[in-house]
């Protein structure tokens, strides 16, 4: 919202919430898809997959195009939403990720990688970390999860 905002053209690459209609998507793809580029990568929430290998090929394709994004002179911020958890169960190779950001990611392009459990390599390669701890949430309660509050 902010980069929106500030006229800053950018890009959102989402990688777990997959086929669910999240509050975030449609708000941003009905009302500024030219100032930010909206991209979903798998078809939810893959921890819970019978199909491993269609997963990893989901979070490869959007890894693929983030690094098309990050490198788009146009595109200033990225948002890489539930990277984390790719990486966390090996979707996409961490060791790829960091050498990108490392040696390939213009230098006044900013990256936003969110998701919990963030790799050690990661958070050495940041500027800032930012973590969030859930002290309670209804799921643990029997509640799934809530059109507006968690997509």
């Amino acid at each position: 919202m902010r980069c929106i905002a500030h006229e800053m053209p950018c890009a959102v690459v989402q990688f777990i919430k997959g086929t669910w209609v999240t509050g975030e998507r449609k708000f941003l793809t009905e009302n500024f898809a030219e100032q930010c580029e909206f991209v979903v990568s798998g078809e939810g929430f893959t921890w819970e997959t019978q199909d491993r290998e269609r997963d990893i090929a989901a979070a490869q394709a959007g890894w693929h195009r983030a690094k098309e994004l990050i490198l788009d002179p146009e595109i200033q911020f990225v948002l890489l939403d539930e990277i984390n958890i790719a990486l966390r169960y090996d979707y996409i190779d961490i060791d790829d990720v960091i050498a990108f950001l490392k040696t390939e990611k213009p230098e006044m392009t900013h990256v936003c990688l969110t998701g919990r459990n963030a790799k050690d390599d990661l958070i050495d390669l940041a500027d800032l970390v930012t973590e969030m701890a859930q002290v309670k949430h209804p799921f643990k309660q029997g509640i799934k999860a809530q059109l507006g509050v968690e997509f």
